[in-house]
């Protein structure tokens, strides 16, 4: 068989109900990358918090880090990145917040954020990455490649529309999860960063298989020749993506189960 891309996002997609690495899947990316198929991390998350994953999964692996603001090689080289304007990250720090929700920056090398937040660290338990309470208002706004509100879905859609009237296009404004809104410069997203790979592995989108669950994944999933969408996934993404396939539960193995009957393999994983 020809050698194909297999991207897929980490929470709720890829990782299992505790946001961990399962054995099977784990075999699988393995004999993936044993056959020759070129693998890829696609997420949300900074691109420290990934590389722990991907050493867990012990293959070779591109990272499509921050919702695509950086692309990175299997040898952590950086392929290709975008900042967002600092004046834009000014902006937005500036733009009024209801006081709940949780500005982040996502730097060059830091998560950032402007107060604890205790409920996010399980989140990230099993890399050990975490953030640090900084003065957000003081920030310069450069080397930023997101700004993340993490709060109440009906306070953060008020502050979407607030955003949205503010900088227009551009930003690009997402997803992750309901409680999490992704700000991103103006063209970055999951599949404008896969097209680079794509091109840079110079393989054709119809070679290419992408997973997901969110509405940030839904420009890679609609990229991607077989696109998948996870059946705990949000119910817009399926409307936004008709095209992609309907797989099993993330929890557990949807995604390895999936990978192995598409290309035949064998489960030995306990």
């Amino acid at each position: 068989m020809q050698p194909h891309l297999i991207v897929t996002d980490l929470d709720n997609t890829l990782l299992n109900a505790e946001h961990d690495l399962d054995e099977l899947t784990i075999e699988t990316f393995q004999a993936l990358a044993a056959e020759g198929h070129h693998l890829a991390l696609a997420s949300g998350r900074h691109f420290h918090d990934i590389t722990a994953f991907r050493q867990r999964l012990g293959v070779p692996a591109y990272i499509l880090s921050t919702n695509g603001a950086h692309l990175y090689a299997p040898d952590d080289r950086l392929i290709a990145e975008q900042w967002v304007p600092a004046e834009l990250v000014r902006a937005l720090i500036e733009l009024p917040r209801d006081a709940d929700i949780r500005l982040n920056l996502y730097t060059g090398d830091e998560w950032l954020i402007d107060a604890s937040a205790p409920e996010l660290k399980a989140l990230h338990a099993h890399t050990g990455f975490h953030y640090r309470v900084a003065d957000l208002e003081a920030h310069d706004g450069n080397g930023v490649g997101k700004v993340l509100c993490i709060g109440d879905p009906v306070a953060l859609a008020s502050l979407e529309q607030s955003v949205n009237e503010a900088l227009g296009t551009r930003v690009h404004v997402t997803y992750s999860m309901a409680h999490s809104l992704e700000i991103m410069a103006d063209g970055v997203n999951k599949g404008a960063t896969l097209e680079r790979l794509l091109a840079h592995l110079k393989l054709p989108a119809t070679r290419c298989l992408a997973f997901g669950d969110n509405l940030n994944d839904a420009e890679m999933l609609a990229l991607a020749g077989h696109g998948f969408i996870v059946e705990n996934a949000h119910p817009e993404l399926v409307r936004r993506v008709p095209g992609a396939a309907r797989i099993g539960h993330h929890h557990p193995y949807g995604v390895a189960w999936q990978l192995r009957e598409f290309f035949g393999l064998k489960a030995t994983a306990k």
